[in-house]
Order: structure tokens, then sequence, then C-alpha cells
């Protein structure tokens, strides 16, 4: 029997990533996002949601780009620690020993250490109550050879994202392939 929840935050898991963005002066800065995703193909577009009294919600929205950076399961404590401590009071990159590396696109830096890097410029704000959502278009993208397959896409199996179970507040790996995209054929 199903039983009436207070309304919330049900759909997970969630990726989750290290978005990095640029000062004008000073230092850059990394901010964990769990509420991010694809909205288009083509132009392919993404999402993150941030409160604007974070950090870097200020910096992004002055700059109009950003950098979704993928981590991988070993990269867990920088996860955590990116979505806890301020940039305002703490310099990350330096912090975690990550290595900040120009963008080919957007002034944002890639995060080095993550795997898979979007660069990414904003072309809308909405404030939607406690988050700002930013639709921004990726206008590059990187990743490391050694977490791809033979045709060159991605191998979730290499990469071992993180995901994010915000009832739980909990982070959870990806173990494994169950099925691929029309295996059924639109049949039972």
């Amino acid at each position: 029997m199903k039983k009436s929840i207070k309304k919330g935050t049900y759909l997970f898991p969630t990726p989750t990533a290290m978005v990095s963005c640029a000062a004008e002066v000073g230092v850059p800065n990394i901010i964990t996002i769990a509420w991010v995703g694809v909205v288009c193909s083509e132009p392919p577009v993404l999402s993150v949601s941030i409160r604007p009294g974070r950090y870097s919600h200020g910096l992004i929205k002055k700059s109009g780009e950003f950098v979704v950076n993928i981590p991988r399961e070993g990269q867990i404590r920088e996860l955590d620690f990116c979505g806890v401590a301020s940039g305002r009071e703490v310099d990350k990159f330096k912090e975690l020993g990550l290595t900040p590396v120009p963008g080919s696109e957007v002034a944002a830096p890639l995060i080095k250490e993550c795997p898979v890097n979007l660069e990414c410029r904003v072309i809308e704000i909405k404030s939607l109550g406690t988050h700002d959502l930013f639709l921004a278009e990726i206008v590059a993208a990187h990743m490391d050879e050694e977490v791809m397959n033979e045709k060159g896409a991605i191998d979730i199996a290499k990469l071992s994202p993180i995901a994010y179970c915000p009832q739980a507040s909990q982070y959870w790996s990806l173990k494994e392939a169950i099925g691929t995209y029309g295996f059924t054929g639109g049949k039972k």
C-alpha cells in the first residue's frame, strides 16, 4: 500500500558535479552541485541550480560562464568539501591540491583531476524560489582518454561517477550497466 508523504525533492539519484567559476580578480572557485542536468540535445544545454547566497552564484551571474567537472568515486572527499566550504573563506583549488586548467572557450578553469569537463556559457537565469536556475550552452567538452571506451564515448565503469540521494543526504557509486536504450525494441 502506498503512503502519502510530504512533497519534496524525491527524484533520485541525482548526478553530482564540481562546478568551477572564475572571479574577475582573484581566486577561482569550485562549488558542488547535485541540481544539474541535461535539458536540450541540440544545441547541448544543461542546467545548474544554485542558491543566491552562495559565493559561486555571484561569480557565475557576473561572468556568465562556468565549467561542469565530473568527478570520479575516488574524489568523494574533494566533492563533499567543495559543497561545504565557502570560496569566500578558502581557496578550494589550493586547499585540495587541485589544478586549475584554462578553458578553451570560457574564462572559468577546468579541474584537471576531473576526467570530464564541460565548458558552459549562461543563456538564461530563472529565479525559482530557494534556487536560481542557470541554463547554459555547452560550448566545449573535454574527456580523459582513460575513461573512454573503444568508440570514444564515456565508459561509466572506468569513470565511476558519484550520485547523490537528496532525501538520505548520501553519496552513491554506480556499479554496472543493466540495459541499453532501445533494447526492448518497443516490445514487452
